[in-house]
């Protein structure tokens, strides 16, 4: 072994100590807090098996009952001769052939497995993270591009819109959307979320866009005038693609705060993944178990987004 690589497994034994070191200073403080951990209530909260009962619809009997495999179809009888088949698990029958039910009364039960609130927060909030990125893109791309224009009222518009977002804070805006815009223009909260959440990452988007245009040296730009390009394709052929290159790890970033900053959507009864957190910690006192849960699905849903980003840049560097 040489030396260097007897130096590169020094660091990588320093980093491992420091991280032993870090997850037993966790272990010993959670020692000292009077508090029953319950992590395996958590499961139940992503996925559980739901029961539904069956009952017959009106006064009758039981005609007859046949089981085939894992369903057992009971055929019922009303007083007027209407008959009616209900499929019900054979270990949850509870009636046998000619018996006389009421209204109401009970036959047995289906079950089946329904998605929890974590898990249906975690769609909400990857919808919500998805929708405004894609709109924030745009909104970023348009004004940015009228933050180079020469046109003074496109770049003095972009420059307060700019302004104006990024020096007033995103739950404002929540509030201001969705109280105030949402009320004038009938909008539902999930739509005036979106939008809050796309104009303020735009704004962010802008200034990142408007950084790579102007890092593309004039030259090019000289060279496709020399061609015959006008300045629309000089922008959309020449500097635009070499821009979005040099901006993706930056634009990665952002959309990653994105996806953090959608939690405060929770404000205004957006059922996300913060909001079911809280709504299961109502209801179970699971304080630490759920919001550690919480943590963990936003660090899984920005490492995959990180992870993403980077094949595409390790892609666009090979096209390069």
């Amino acid at each position: 072994m040489n030396s260097s690589s007897k130096h590169l497994w020094s660091w990588r034994l320093l980093t491992f100590v420091i991280l032993f070191l870090i997850a037993s200073s966790l272990w010993i403080a959670t020692k000292k807090i009077d508090y029953t951990w319950r992590w395996n209530r958590i499961p139940q909260y992503f996925f559980y098996h739901a029961e539904t009962l069956e009952n017959i619809p009106f006064d009758g009997r039981v005609l007859s009952i046949k089981t085939s495999g894992s369903e057992t179809k009971v055929v019922l009888e009303s007083e007027d001769g209407e008959k009616q088949t209900v499929s019900v698990e054979p270990e949850s029958l509870q009636v046998a052939e000619g018996d006389s039910l009421f209204e109401g009364d009970s036959i047995g039960s289906n079950s089946e497995w329904k998605a929890g609130p974590l898990t249906m927060g975690l769609l909400m909030t990857l919808w919500l993270s998805a929708a405004a990125s894609f709109f924030g893109l745009i909104i970023g791309l348009v004004t940015g591009l009228c933050r180079v224009s020469k046109n003074p009222t496109l770049r003095s518009l972009s420059v307060i819109y700019i302004e104006v977002i990024r020096g007033t804070p995103l739950l404002v805006q929540i509030f201001i959307f969705y109280f105030f815009l949402g009320t004038v223009l009938d909008i539902s909260r999930n739509v005036a979320g979106i939008s809050a959440l796309a104009i303020f990452a735009g704004a962010y988007v802008a200034e990142i866009i408007r950084a790579g245009i102007q890092s593309i040296p004039k030259g090019q730009t000289e060279a496709a005038r020399s061609l015959g390009m006008t300045a629309t394709q000089n922008m959309i052929y020449i500097v635009l693609p070499q821009a979005l290159k040099r901006v993706l790890p930056p634009l990665a970033g952002q959309f990653i705060s994105l996806v953090k900053d959608s939690s405060l959507v929770s404000v205004i009864a957006i059922t996300d993944l913060t909001k079911s957190g809280r709504e299961v910690i109502t209801s179970t006192f699971a304080t630490f178990e759920i919001w550690f849960t919480v943590a963990l699905l936003y660090l899984l849903l920005t490492s995959v987004l990180s992870q993403l980003i980077a094949w595409v840049e390790r892609r666009l560097a090979v096209s390069d």
